[in-house]
């Protein structure tokens, strides 16, 4: 494929040109989606040859994919600056949990941060507390204490950024190099930006993890998850991820890749929109906060513009003095925001969530909030027009009064 040289694209261009080096590159715009479980060779010594070697780009077995497979994974490694491969996975939960069983072993302490993805959370307190892995969970906005809560044992640290639902951003620099000094990995969940809002592996972290459910699909039409790192992360978690028996769809594949042409566009509506809304949110007399850390204001909004190039349209706010019914209520009236899980697709979502059950370090409601404050809504916002969301919200707002 003719162009300029990878080092001088723009991340925005390498969207539309990653994953593109394929002999099928000079002839269609898209690879074929090759549904293949039986790769042959041509006589046994090129079948034992075929054993020798491991990566992408060669034929072996389907469960190591194929062309479709390692264009998507080339596409996302070249959104990385600092890795030297992405493995795929059937979902982002498969993602975290696989990248976690290949940096830790029994007896190992993981340190996860306490606002990170309730699954992370339920697979620190399940499986790997079953494997013998000890999990600790620190504020990651009190960096002190998360250097005490280091010991010998510790091996790795989970870390998510903004926070899950209560959207905090930690200076994600500091975390890393505390943790590169005392011997532990750093894994970092980086669906909220994604490689194109944030360089993880540039700001230390060892891997960078991504729902590619999200924003790269961004067509709530697949779960996928993927895993980039550089050399000695990346190989581990091949052999890890393969010996899970992971592999994703070819048709899934493609998919991807068709939602990553678009990403960037699709960010910027959405960023743009959900940071319109939730200014519009903060005017609100029923909201008592605006979790979005792109406000100024924000928890952490100071290490958002120093580290992040772009953001997304996730966010929460929480209801001023109301009671779960009139929680309720309002979502329920809501006619453009579904109600579901996930995010990151091309309409707009709206979920209640409480922070109780899923915090054990981080105080919530937060330090001059008034006590009332605490049921929140998180909003994904997405490519429907912004006045007509901002109209959906306030007749909303008047539902709940009313009722």
């Amino acid at each position: 494929m003719a162009g300029g040289g990878k080092k001088e694209q723009s991340l925005a261009t390498r969207l539309v040109t990653g994953g593109r080096s394929g002999d099928f590159a000079e002839h269609v715009v898209n690879p074929p989606v090759w549904r293949a479980s039986t790769h042959l060779y041509p006589d046994c010594a090129a079948l034992r040859d075929g054993v020798k070697t491991n990566e992408d780009g060669r034929f072996f077995y389907g469960r190591r994919g194929a062309p479709t497979q390692w264009a998507l994974a080339e596409a996302l490694t070249e959104l990385e600056p600092g890795a030297q491969g992405t493995v795929l996975y059937p979902s982002g939960v498969a993602a975290i949990v696989a990248a976690l069983l290949t940096v830790l072993r029994s007896g190992d302490v993981l340190l996860v941060a306490d606002n990170a993805y309730d699954p992370t959370r339920n697979t620190a307190m399940g499986m790997l507390k079953r494997y013998g892995i000890e999990h600790r969970f620190f504020d990651p906005l009190d960096v002190e204490a998360y250097e005490r809560a280091f010991c010998e044992r510790t091996k790795a640290v989970m870390l998510e950024s903004p926070g899950s639902l209560t959207m905090e951003v930690c200076d994600i620099p500091a975390l890393t190099t505390i943790a590169r000094h005392k011997g532990a990995v750093s894994l970092f969940d980086n669906t909220w930006a994604t490689g194109l809002g944030f360089a993880a592996l540039e700001h230390g972290c060892d891997i960078t993890i991504t729902s590619l459910t999200k924003h790269i699909g961004g067509h709530s039409d697949l779960m996928m998850g993927a895993a980039s790192a550089g050399e000695r992360w990346h190989r581990r978690l091949r052999q890890t991820a393969q010996q899970l028996g992971h592999v994703v769809s070819p048709d899934d594949a493609a998919l991807a890749l068709r939602g990553l042409r678009t990403m960037g566009v699709r960010l910027q509506h959405e960023t743009t929109s959900a940071l319109r809304i939730a200014q519009w949110l903060a005017e609100r007399d029923e909201v008592a906060h605006v979790l979005c850390p792109m406000l100024p204001g924000a928890p952490g909004h100071e290490f958002w513009k120093r580290d992040f190039a772009g953001g997304c349209g996730l966010f929460s706010f929480v209801l001023k003095g109301r009671d779960d019914a009139a929680r309720c209520s309002l979502i329920d009236a809501l006619n453009l925001f579904g109600i579901g899980y996930s995010w990151g697709g091309f309409e707009s979502l709206a979920l209640p969530f409480d922070v109780d059950p899923v915090r054990s370090q981080m105080a919530w409601p937060k330090e001059g909030w008034g006590l009332e404050d605490r049921l929140g809504i998180r909003l994904s916002i997405g490519l429907e027009d912004t006045d007509d969301l901002i109209a959906d919200l306030k007749q909303a707002f008047t539902a709940m009064d009313q009722g």
